[in-house]
């Protein structure tokens, strides 16, 4: 049996298995296996042999599984994790909503742009988009609905304003994402500040002008705060400022690579919580078991795609694509074009880490063939994985926000709100694509 034609069944039989909701990392690991079984069986032209098969496969399944676990970068991922979680049961990442808050609350949507701003600073502790909806959404929506926002403003803001986790580093998108293409996380952290903070400005603006236009949507509260309180608010907020410049600003200058910079603040906001008699021994266990259970989770997938990965460049798919494109004379543009709908189409409906994942091995090497920076594309593939979080039908962080306000929003309110900040999700998109400068700059000018 023909190489391509293995490669080409296992892709699609995948594609299928996931559109019918079977778990991503059994659907990736199991054709893996069986095609990979099937190529050693079939080699070299002959009939089928199986007993030949089995030794070449296992072999090749467990050293890439090996060689994918026994990685050293891959040891951010539970540290900036527990950071997430440790810093949330500590309060951290909950005093960054409250400062802000204290000073917008007498603009139009105010509240609704300290969520946004809350959101953003979550994501820059804990990296998780998912985690930064469902967290702030628990704080965000119930304040914003008792000074009568209305549900479609409330409830989007925190399911766009969750997106930021995917794009303000750290982010676990860049970590795998930098492990699977061989590019430094460091230089993939800095290159999401200045998209990310764009977005958050972006978000910002949106509500501004929905505010405005409707003052009934984000009516100002009735309630005013002196400066000393809102100085106070501000202080209270020293932890989580902390922790973003030792990240950034540690890796920026050199002082820590992306594991030492999580390794470190993991300890800081440990040693704070428990001095400040905010973290007790049932919340660290609480956060310690969230922690091992997410990281889990991404191992698995992680793992389950490295096999897959191996599949396709033993089968030689990867080349074939090359190929097609080069026969058919495909203009930079064009293919930069089909790759960026083929993200938006499957954000529609897959989880963003597995779409990632899935992708890399046949958009890679398109890209390295067009000349393009590998760390700029990165930003770019994450922004698409970040506005698939709130596009329908499929919006994750849309579903994340139904089940925190336990369905008493609709679905399609939320889904009716997020579309105000597509376009400007798009636009700012634009920007990146356009100028990868405002992705490039950060990383080119480390010390």
């Amino acid at each position: 049996m023909d190489p391509g034609v293995i490669g080409l069944s296992g892709f699609a039989v995948a594609m299928v298995l996931i559109a019918l909701r079977v778990p991503i990392g059994f659907a990736l690991a199991g054709l893996a296996i069986i095609c990979t079984y099937l190529f050693f069986g079939f080699r070299g032209g002959e009939e089928f042999q199986a007993v030949r098969a089995v030794y070449p496969t296992m072999a090749l399944i467990s050293s890439n599984v090996f060689e994918f676990l026994h990685s050293y970068p891959l040891s951010m991922v539970p540290l900036f994790i527990a950071l997430g979680h440790v810093a949330f049961h500590a309060g951290i990442t909950t005093e960054i909503y409250f400062a802000v808050r204290v000073w917008l609350s007498r603009i139009p949507g105010g509240l609704a742009m300290a969520s946004v701003v809350g959101c953003g600073g979550f994501s820059a502790i804990t990296g998780s988009s998912v985690a930064c909806a469902s967290a702030m959404g628990r704080i965000c929506i119930p304040e914003m609905t008792r000074f009568k926002y209305s549900p479609s403003l409330a409830t989007s803001t925190v399911a766009v304003g969750g997106t930021l986790g995917a794009l303000i580093p750290p982010s676990v998108l860049f970590i795998m994402y930098g492990l699977f293409t061989e590019q430094s996380v460091n230089k993939l952290f800095l290159a999401g500040v200045i998209p990310g903070l764009l977005s958050l400005l972006g978000f910002m603006t949106v509500i501004y002008i929905w505010a405005r236009l409707r003052p009934e949507a984000g009516p100002v509260p009735d309630e005013t705060y002196t400066v000393k309180e809102r100085w106070i608010a501000t202080a209270r907020a020293w932890p989580a400022l902390l922790l973003f410049v030792v990240i950034i600003g540690g890796i920026y200058g050199g002082i820590f690579t992306a594991t030492e910079a999580a390794a470190v603040c993991l300890s800081v906001a440990i040693g704070y919580g428990v001095l400040a008699r905010k973290l007790d021994w049932d919340k660290f266990l609480q956060a310690m078991k969230d922690t091992a259970v997410q990281s889990a989770s991404i191992f698995f997938i992680a793992v389950c795609a490295k096999m897959f990965v191996a599949f396709v460049s033993l089968t030689g798919l990867t080349q074939d694509v090359l190929g097609l494109t080069e026969y058919y004379q495909m203009p930079n543009w064009a293919i930069l074009v089909v790759i960026v709908l083929l993200y938006l189409l499957m954000g529609m409906f897959l989880d963003p880490l597995g779409i990632m994942l899935l992708t890399l091995p046949f958009v890679i090497p398109l890209v390295e063939g067009m000349g393009l920076d590998l760390i700029w594309f990165g930003v770019v593939v994450v922004k698409l994985l970040e506005i698939g979080l709130i596009t329908p039908p499929v919006g994750l962080n849309v579903f994340i926000i139904s089940s925190v306000v336990e369905k008493t929003v609709p679905v399609h309110t939320i889904f009716r709100g997020v579309i105000n900040f597509l376009a400007m999700d798009l636009f700012v998109f634009a920007l990146i694509v356009i100028f990868p400068v405002l992705s490039l700059f950060l990383p080119n000018s480390q010390f």
